[in-house]
């Protein structure tokens, strides 16, 4: 009987905590991703009530218009650019982590523009990037490099190296702390028996150090395809695109083919392609990149 009673109890208990997280799942996640892949097969126009039904027209749109998927050239830049930030944010969290005077305060330094607001960087390096008075080309002629001077986000050669430059500069001190946490879970004593067995610097990090640590580095990389895929704030508040289309990223032209041309089908076809985009790359650089070493 008290059996029964315990069971009964344990049962409720389980119910009333699984309640509520999954009722937040349904609503914020299930739902709206299966309105998406609705929405997604109609010529929806964001605001009438008739949702016309035109199956995968919308998909076959896609991969039939060359100018949506050229824009994954653009994403490329924050990509190469994000593996770019890993070395560095490695090499100062090798760096910070030893007994250094004021190490503390370059950590913070670093990671400070990370806790920064996203359009709060964008304006203040579209000061940094401005062509009349812009400080960066200040800088440029203040050393003599007036053949360098551009316009760094009015030039479509430019603009997107100059928008991954303020992605690497912003998300360096997490990548570093990230590395900082990992360096610091590895016992002393394997340093010390390396030391001792006569193994310098570089041989105790490619032999100690780089093992210890893979895991984290196949987060962080992942972290930085999924990020490259879906960059928008930055592109979207400093150039809308431009010029002519040339920082355009998949998911700024999604946004701009639901509010701006009002074709919701399209842009809900949009989201449920990068949705599996970014599923298949990060499969692939699990089961052949990054893959763990068995045996």
């Amino acid at each position: 009987m008290y059996s029964s009673i315990y069971k009964k109890q344990k049962t409720i208990v389980l119910f009333t905590f699984l309640l509520l997280p999954v009722t937040l799942l349904v609503l914020f996640s299930l739902y709206p991703g299966a309105m998406l892949l609705y929405l997604s097969l109609t010529s929806w126009d964001g605001y009438s009530a008739a949702k016309g039904w035109v199956g995968l027209d919308n998909y076959r749109e896609i991969f039939r218009n060359s100018e949506i998927f050229s824009v994954f050239s653009h994403n490329l830049y924050y990509f190469f650019g994000g593996i770019i930030q890993n070395i560095i944010a490695l090499y100062f969290a090798v760096v910070l982590n030893k007994k250094l005077r004021g190490r503390n305060i370059y950590r913070v330094l670093i990671f400070l523009p990370y806790i920064m607001n996203s359009v709060a960087i964008a304006y203040m390096f579209s000061y940094v990037y401005d062509s009349q008075d812009g400080s960066l080309n200040g800088l440029l002629t203040l050393l003599g490099l007036d053949s360098l001077i551009t316009s760094w986000l009015g030039n479509k050669h430019t603009v997107n190296i100059s928008l991954a430059f303020i992605s690497m500069w912003k998300y360096l001190g997490f990548n570093m702390v990230i590395y900082i946490g990992a360096l610091q879970s590895i016992p002393d004593d394997l340093y010390e028996a390396a030391l001792i067995d006569g193994a310098n610097e570089r041989q105790s990090f490619f032999y100690i150090t780089w093992p210890s640590i893979l895991k984290i580095v196949e987060l962080s990389m992942l972290l930085t395809v999924t990020g490259a895929l879906e960059v928008f704030d930055l592109p979207f508040i400093m150039t809308k695109g431009g010029p002519a289309g040339a920082s355009d990223t998949f998911v700024t032209k999604t946004v701009d083919t639901a509010f701006h041309y009002s074709n919701y089908g399209l842009a809900s076809a949009m989201g449920v392609v990068l949705l599996l985009i970014v599923i298949v790359v990060i499969t692939i650089q699990r089961k052949f990149i990054l893959r763990e070493k068995k045996g």
